[in-house]
């Protein structure tokens, strides 16, 4: 399996050889550091613990800070599944978009846009009431919500209530362009969420592969500048 996570920038079009256009979604995916190796002896499952932004140290707790220790400070930390014959990951280990191609077939997870308390119209779809005589202040009402010999409300019945700002996740989107250069992925449709909003984009082929120990310093100071751009620009969005 390989995951990685991002930020949705914006949405844009690229335009294939054959001149097609394809809408695409900009998202801004690691470098993310692995911050925990879990055993499924020791933990009960095979997984491990992503990192992902730069964060402040005194903005994290004493427990954080003793987790992370050794690590640069990261703004969100997940869990992501991996093979139990996969040991080559270690903690502190990095990747960045690099573990992904052109054409691979990935999930997008994401928290979608919050629209408050909504009615049914928008809810649902309702249709609402005729706009004739006898209907007056009842356009948009959900008419009857219960039947009359069991005189309760059944569980699920369509209502007004809270909407969006719920876990989604979009599967079968396509990658349609890899960025290393600035940490970016294009993948083809919408994803859920709002600009600057935290994206988990995974697949279930293929293995997370990190960047070594003999990379070249300047590589390392250019991801480490990445990391303080993408923090700023996450910054910025919360300002907005």
């Amino acid at each position: 399996m390989r995951c990685i996570l991002g930020t949705k920038l914006n949405m844009t079009q690229v335009f294939r050889e054959d001149g097609t256009v394809v809408p695409v979604t900009r998202v801004k995916a690691g470098p993310c550091v692995i911050t925990q190796v879990k055993t499924k002896d020791h933990d009960g499952v095979s997984a491990i613990q992503i990192g992902y932004g730069t964060q402040k140290t005194f903005r994290l707790n004493k427990a954080q800070q003793g987790h992370l220790k050794g690590l640069d400070s990261v703004r969100v930390m997940r869990d992501a599944r991996v093979d139990e014959e996969d040991d080559t990951l270690k903690r502190g280990d990095i990747f960045t978009v690099s573990i992904f191609q052109v054409g691979d077939k990935v999930k997008v997870e994401g928290t979608s846009k919050g629209k408050g308390f909504q009615g049914v119209v928008k809810r649902h779809g309702f249709h609402g009431s005729p706009a004739s005589h006898g209907h007056k202040d009842q356009l948009r009402m959900p008419g009857s919500i219960g039947a009359g010999g069991v005189q309760r409300v059944f569980k699920g019945t369509r209502m007004c209530g809270h909407m969006g700002d719920a876990s989604v996740t979009v599967q079968n989107l396509e990658i349609v362009e890899v960025h290393p250069e600035n940490n970016e992925l294009l993948v083809k449709g919408a994803v859920p969420g709002s600009r600057g909003s935290l994206l988990i984009i995974s697949t279930d082929s293929g293995v997370i592969e990190s960047i070594k120990e003999n990379v070249p310093v300047e590589e390392k100071i250019a991801i480490k500048e990445i990391k303080d751009e993408v923090l700023a620009e996450v910054n910025a969005k919360v300002i907005e």
